[in-house]
């Protein structure tokens, strides 16, 4: 199962602390999520494991589909496209309460919204996903760009990185946010590693838990 990730909660560090022990504003790790969906899902939805995409906001679930069965007669490029949409079509129908429960959980025990998605060969429909607006609307790969430099300290909000991010188009791409990520997850590790000093007025109460609400 492919996870790649955006946001994460800070490792280390004192501070006030909300639901489930957590720091304040500090959001629950992902880092078993690929683990939690093998076992939740049902084992027929997909071929192999779905690919797992991961920001502050939202995870996005997106498995492969066994293709459908055509005849001798359907094996052109528009009848496969017609076939392939009918299938997902009929997986998104067939699942859908079953999603909104999984997806209720993931969101109580990580987080973040659940959306889903499915592909078959090169054909591939997200179904309801959400659209953060930050200055202007933008999808979770977008946002993850931005969230990335503001968590490296490049720029102090979303809206700052995106102004620094515009002036360096074409001037660097994927490659060198891959090494940043790597930069900062090295940080992260360093941090986990050091001392903590908890005092009596980090704590507070344990928050009650929301009855989350999933779009599916």
């Amino acid at each position: 199962m492919m996870v790649g990730r955006g946001h994460r909660g800070r490792p280390g560090g004192g501070g006030r602390v909300g639901r489930g022990g957590r720091a304040a504003g500090e959001q629950p790790s992902v880092d078993d999520l690929g683990a939690w969906l093998a076992g939740r899902l049902p084992d027929d939805w997909f071929v192999g494991q779905p690919e797992v995409s991961v920001d502050r906001e939202e995870i996005i679930v997106v498995g492969e589909l066994p293709p459908p069965a055509t005849s001798d007669t359907d094996t052109d490029a528009a009848s496969m496209a017609a076939a392939s949409a009918g299938r997902i079509s009929r997986f998104r129908d067939q699942t859908r309460d079953e999603r909104i429960e999984i997806a209720r959980q993931a969101e109580h025990r990580y987080g973040r919204k659940v959306a889903w998605g499915a592909r078959i060969g090169g054909a591939e429909e997200l179904f309801t996903t959400l659209s953060v607006p930050v200055m202007t609307r933008l999808r979770q790969s977008e946002r993850r760009v931005l969230d990335t430099l503001v968590d490296a300290g490049v720029a102090r909000s979303r809206s700052e990185a995106l102004a620094w991010a515009v002036a360096l188009v074409g001037e660097h791409t994927e490659s060198w946010l891959a090494e940043l990520r790597e930069a900062m997850s090295s940080v992260d590790r360093l941090r986990s590693q050091g001392p903590r000093r908890d005092t009596p007025d980090d704590a507070a109460p344990q928050d009650q838990a929301d009855g989350p609400e999933d779009q599916a």
